[in-house]
């Protein structure tokens, strides 16, 4: 029922979108887009098929890092807008949150990670411990567990837990004393395990420990935990400078083999049980679906069985199908847990439509042929710095639906701390509106268009992506559903170049089909209300 109730409120908010923020579309009705050579529209024609109904779907979620870190403490004018912006019914509306579980450098290193990657793990070392000093931790002792750590990222669990339906942990790296290089940032040579094998048991225990601290703490349940973050990459090393101290490697990873995941899985599961937390494994948050159906497929029967969700990111995008499948066959809910990207080859830009269509391309991609039961941002808010032009490229990037500086201070307000949104902000509204959870993603025959059916079986929505220049007349075909009432409706509600979140008047739906043109270089949503 709550899910439903912020349904209406989110689909309110459409229409009265009160959040500004420094750089938003316009609401000017969009311009005449150019017709084909005949003088009329292009056309297609979408029909969702209900009878290929999925799984309830659980939502829309984040990662809370490396944003959370870098702004759970700024001053309250900001952190406030922002948590509005991310999961306010006015915002992005999302409802899932995964927590990251800190490794930790040693004391004695000196920060060389990005802007909100230093994640303060949760081990408190004695005094005077060097990275040289590996032995020391006790999971059983009390005293080297800092129950007060992370306090940025955990401002946030709190100030969301509201909102939040379902909570996974995770780790990016373990912490620096149970790696073979003693840095997070990964292994000296990014092909070789990081987690060294007698340190498999307290890892385990680590991530254990630290779940139920944050549960008792901040009176959650977490769901899901995840001990991995795209573990069989070459994504993770540590690069060290003339005077031997790291300059390369600027977030947490580490490597880990099928074969070492299988045993950090054999671990957790017992540490698990004899826990005070609920959760369940979740594993392996893998790259791309083809690695991540090459580490499934080594793992033996009773190791998958030890797993309860699939995670996949979809950085790479070939064989989402085959892990769609291998979901199924394993009747395990799988989750696409992180993506993010550039979709705009112009770099840092807050008004071009190519980021936001390219994002909600992907959108719709990853929910057609990967058929996932949550889909997960790596994380919308990034670091504006590292965005602008000369940050990460000469020519800006634009990762994130939302940036703002990582450095802004106790004394900054948003006008000197400004937040800026980009047209993917807009384009993923549309999704996170109106497909909500305990709706049921169905099939469709249109390769630009996404489909679910709502929970209350009273109605169903499209999000249909038009990316090319010219407007498109959209016939959504409700002809597959058993019932379509006489007063049936198809509310358009668009995102162009011409604004955000236009809704336009309700469409009459006759003889099951209802028909609209979208302006070229847009992304809308067809509200069905009295399908059936």
């Amino acid at each position: 029922m709550a899910h439903r109730t912020r349904r209406t409120r989110l689909l309110t908010a459409l229409g009265a979108t009160a959040l500004v923020t420094t750089t938003a579309l316009g609401a000017a009705p969009p311009p005449p887009a150019a017709a084909t050579e005949d003088g009329t529209a292009a056309a297609v024609t979408v029909r969702p098929d209900p009878a290929l109904a999925q799984e309830e779907f659980e939502g829309w979620g984040t990662s809370l890092v490396w944003f959370a870190n870098a702004t759970g403490g700024y001053p309250a004018e900001i952190r406030e807008k922002l948590a509005d912006l991310v999961f306010g019914d006015s915002g992005l509306g999302l409802n899932i949150a995964r927590y990251n579980i800190g490794g930790g450098n040693a004391p004695d290193v000196k920060d060389y990670l990005r802007p909100g990657g230093a994640v303060q793990g949760w081990w408190k070392a004695p005094a005077g411990t060097t990275r040289e000093d590996t032995g020391w931790w006790d999971p059983d002792d009390p005293g080297d567990w800092n129950r007060r750590a992370d306090r940025t990222q955990r401002w946030w669990v709190d100030r969301i837990k509201g909102e939040i339906d379902h909570w996974e942990t995770f780790s990016n790296s373990p912490p620096w004393f149970m790696t073979k290089s003693g840095y997070v940032s990964g292994g000296f040579d990014a092909t070789e395990d990081q987690l060294k094998t007698e340190s498999v048991d307290d890892f385990a225990a680590y991530l254990t420990g630290a779940t139920e601290r944050l549960e008792k703490a901040h009176g959650i349940e977490v769901d899901t935990i995840d001990p991995f973050n795209e573990p069989n990459t070459t994504y993770w090393s540590t690069r060290l400078g003339p005077d031997g101290r790291p300059v390369g490697g600027r977030q947490e990873g580490a490597h880990m083999g099928p074969g070492l995941q299988q045993k950090v899985i054999r671990a957790l599961a017992p540490a698990l049980a004899k826990s005070r937390t609920d959760a369940k494994i979740s594993a392996m948050d893998e790259t791309n679906p083809t690695l991540f159906a090459q580490n499934w497929n080594a793992y033996p029967a009773e190791v998958r069985d030890l797993v309860d969700q699939l995670n996949v990111h979809t950085y790479g995008t070939r064989d989402r199908t085959l892990v769609r499948d291998l979901a199924k066959a394993a009747k395990k809910p799988l989750w696409m847990s992180e993506v993010e990207g550039e979709w705009d080859p112009d770099g840092q830009d807050f008004t071009d439509m190519k980021s936001g269509l390219g994002l909600a391309q992907h959108m719709v991609d990853d929910l057609r042929e990967l058929e996932p039961s949550a889909w997960v941002f790596w994380q919308p808010v990034e670091d504006y710095n590292n965005m602008k032009p000369g940050g990460e490229s000469a020519k800006g990037g634009n990762w994130g639906s939302i940036q703002l500086p990582f450095d802004c201070t106790a004394k900054d307000t948003l006008k000197t701390c400004p937040i800026r949104t980009n047209t993917k902000f807009d384009t993923a509204r549309n999704f996170t509106h109106t497909i909500r959870p305990g709706d049921r993603l169905v099939t469709v025959d249109d390769t630009s268009s996404a489909a679910a059916v709502s929970a209350d079986g009273k109605g169903a929505t499209v999000v249909h992506v038009n990316s090319t220049g010219e407007e498109r007349t959209v016939t959504v075909d409700l002809s597959a559903f058993d019932h379509v009432a006489p007063d049936a409706t198809m509310t358009p509600i668009v995102t162009s170049a011409g604004g955000a979140l236009q809704e336009r008047d309700p469409v009459p739906v006759a003889d099951g089909r209802a028909t609209f043109t979208v302006p070229a270089e847009s992304v809308t949503s067809f509200v069905v209300d009295g399908a059936s």
